[in-house]
């Protein structure tokens, strides 16, 4: 009999039959604006996944995410763009069962290439996965950790602003949104249970955020992004602003591609911060001043031109501390300065359909806290 493991490798290794032509991708069919009214069609992307821990814990097969798009053009300089996500395949009441979110739902009003305006609930522009998250197009079975802890994604909100091109291969987006609430901050996640998601959220300051791309040469896509707004507002007499500084670059050169990515974020007013929720639930939070995370990533296609499928082996390396500089009065957590070396490999039954396998390796400063490593197999598509 297979375990689980051994049924997934054995179907990624046995897809080999050809495959009828790809659809458009989602975000193609999503963009595209017409001279007349007009509804876009349904699109998507979903993954599943088996996690198997190496410690001898029961695996985890998990229905991670059901994502569907609506788009429809009222006019070639009007649009309206939503997406609408569930995560883990049902939804209890309690986030451990599961999530029901509306991750997008704008209006773009298209003025000309180097100006428009979007308006409603938009993806932060920070980094690379933040606003190309679809399972085809990243390596891995999970996100990057630096994608998850650093740069809290998916990350979303409500807010408005302006996006264009000009040159010759820049591109901008530039826009104020609702801020993050401190009071969500952790000593383990950072920023990430912060973001309100546009439930009906306090805006004592907007926030403001922004992400520059160079698209001009041949193979190359670099780009800078930042994040600032006021964090304290649910808590009174407490001043804290929350910052994040990205930088990233992406290159692909016949089979070899490369990607590599650094963030920053600093938290002024941490100690206050820290002070003022352990005076509300009794419990410091132990929030760090500084979070910084950075990745490389190489990958390689493997298969010869006249297989008519894709496939690639890839390694990446992750060095990522959430507690990187601490305020006066606290104390580093070592178990969350971490580091993971992540190999494994992607075949592509078609350009939208990706069968995963990884192997995830974490360490971390603390001789005590074990930190996870497992074997991964992922199947995940979009249309």
């Amino acid at each position: 009999m297979f375990g689980p493991i051994e049924g997934l490798v054995w179907l990624w290794l046995n897809l080999l039959s050809p495959q009828p032509a790809p659809q458009p991708a989602a975000a193609e069919q999503a963009g595209a604006p017409s001279s007349a009214p007009q509804t876009g069609p349904v699109s998507g992307y979903m993954d599943f996944h088996y996690n198997q821990p190496t410690d001898g814990t029961p695996g985890i097969l998990d229905f991670h995410r059901f994502v569907l798009l609506f788009s429809h053009s009222f006019s070639d300089r009007l649009r309206f763009v939503s997406e609408l996500e569930l995560e883990h395949g049902v939804v209890e009441g309690l986030e451990e069962g599961g999530e029901l979110e509306l991750e997008q739902a704008y209006v773009d009003f298209l003025v000309r290439p180097s100006l428009n305006f979007r308006a409603g609930m938009m993806l932060v522009p920070v980094g690379i996965i933040n606003e190309r998250h679809e399972p085809p197009v990243f390596h891995g079975v999970e996100r990057p950790f630096v994608d998850t802890v650093i740069v809290p994604t998916t990350w979303f909100d409500v807010g408005a602003g302006i996006h264009g091109s000009f040159g010759r291969g820049f591109r901008y987006r530039a826009y104020a949104m609702a801020p993050l609430d401190a009071r969500e901050f952790s000593a383990e996640e950072g920023l990430r249970g912060g973001a309100q998601h546009g439930s009906e959220a306090q805006v004592r300051n907007v926030a403001f955020t922004g992400r520059l791309e160079y698209v001009g040469a041949r193979g190359l896509q670099t780009g800078v992004s930042f994040w600032r707004g006021d964090t304290g507002f649910n808590l009174p007499r407490i001043d804290t602003k929350a910052g994040l500084f990205e930088l990233d670059a992406r290159f692909s050169r016949g089979r070899l591609e490369t990607r590599g990515q650094f963030a920053r974020v600093f938290i002024d007013g941490a100690g206050a911060l820290n002070d003022a929720m352990g005076r509300l639930t009794g419990i410091d939070p132990n929030i760090a001043e500084q979070l910084i995370g950075s990745y490389v990533e190489v990958a390689y296609r493997v298969l010869p031109a006249s297989v008519p499928h894709e496939a690639a082996v890839f390694v990446r390396y992750e060095n990522f501390d959430t507690q990187f500089k601490m305020p006066d009065g606290s104390v580093k957590l070592p178990q969350f300065d971490r580091d993971a070396w992540v190999v494994g490999a992607t075949y592509w039954v078609d350009p939208d359909v990706a069968i995963k396998l990884d192997y995830s390796h974490v360490r971390s400063g603390s001789a005590i806290v074990p930190p996870p490593r497992s074997i991964n197999v992922g199947l995940g598509w979009w249309f």
